[in-house]
């Protein structure tokens, strides 16, 4: 077995320094700049978070610069990542290490796993990669790579599966390299050992690779439960006055808090021309409704979104709580989520 265990590190490294990607946090062991990316690339393919990791880093290119930034502003410059929740825990946490790291990053596993937004895998890529701590990353597709080729069935969304993947991941990581190893065992599993497709045919592994020999590869890694998505269904109202719009911010423990958005309710199903309750600011005979759109379909991780945007002409200001009135050319200047985007988009 330990043969096996060092086969796999010195091929994977070996593998890396051959195949790696050309990207900009790998150029640096700042400790700010791979936090950063670290956040951004959650839940996001690199394509499309490298754009956003410029932009932060452009006008934030230090953490106190993020710490001392509105809320708004970061929320604006995140616009359209989605998964909202990273952005308002990396200002939180940027605030947390000026006031409690007198704006030093901190160097510990430990510290940096106590930041707001931190788990395991990215306290464990920056320790890595910035301090060269041997702390192991398990993420999606070290999950992948370790189950095809040590052959391991636990699923991987076990307490079991969680524990037995993180003490072989502490086993196999390089203390002499922890940053590269875990770099080559994550860029592996983003480009060759992928969900599906992978380059069995030409892998550096495929000798002693338990899923290849034994026709698992579709069926590893195993997962004992499936994500359960809801459906919700939104109306949101486009109310128009003077030139501008009606907006509100988000609020409570819901998705896109923090962010703009029109005045809306959410009903149990979206039909195609049946009008939905109304705001009673809405119910004066003055008020003209202009036109209906067609309904939006958003796809979150455990939600579907089922939108539908109904336009309004009001004659009188608007004087209800939490509503702001903003000129059309302003709009830009806020964040909002990605399916009203669409639609303004789709109304110009």
């Amino acid at each position: 077995m330990q043969r096996k265990l060092h086969f796999f590190v010195r091929k994977l490294i070996i593998w890396y320094k051959d195949n790696l990607r050309n990207l900009p946090w790998r150029t640096t062991q700042n400790p700010y700049f791979i936090w950063l990316s670290e956040i951004i690339l959650q839940q996001t393919r690199v394509e499309q978070g490298m754009p956003y990791y410029f932009k932060f880093i452009e006008k934030y290119p230090t953490v106190d610069d993020l710490a001392n930034a509105d809320e708004e502003e970061v929320m604006k410059l995140w616009e359209g990542l989605g998964y909202y929740s990273r952005a308002r825990n990396l200002h939180f946490a940027a605030k947390t290490i000026v006031s409690e790291h007198a704006g030093e990053f901190p160097t510990t596993y430990n510290e940096i796993r106590q930041l707001k937004g931190v788990g395991d895998y990215t306290a464990a890529a920056i320790a890595s990669l910035a301090f060269n701590l041997p702390h192991a990353v398990v993420d999606g597709n070290v999950y992948r790579v370790m189950s095809r080729y040590f052959g391991i069935e636990t699923p991987i969304d076990s307490t079991a599966g969680k524990k037995e993947f993180f003490q072989l991941a502490n086993k196999l990581i390089d203390p002499s390299q922890p940053g590269t190893y875990n770099q080559a065992v994550m860029e592996f599993g983003a480009i060759h050992c992928t969900p599906k497709q992978p380059g069995c045919a030409n892998c550096p592994l495929q000798v002693n690779c338990y899923a290849y020999h034994n026709d698992g590869v579709n069926n590893l890694p195993v997962k004992a439960r499936k994500v359960k998505v809801s459906n919700r269904y939104f109306h949101y109202f486009e109310v128009e006055y003077n030139g501008g719009v009606y907006i509100q911010r988000r609020k409570g423990q819901d998705i896109w808090k923090g962010l703009y958005e029109f005045p809306m309710t959410e009903s149990e199903r979206v039909t195609g021309n049946e009008l939905p309750k109304v705001p009673d600011y809405l119910k004066d005979e003055s008020v003209v409704m202009r036109r209906t759109s067609h309904v939006f379909k958003h796809i979150l991780t455990h939600r579907r979104i089922f939108a539908k945007f109904y336009s309004f002409t009001v004659e009188n200001p608007l004087q209800e709580e939490g509503l702001v009135w903003v000129d059309r050319q302003e709009l830009d200047n806020f964040a909002f989520p990605k399916l009203i985007l669409r639609y303004l988009h789709e109304e110009k």
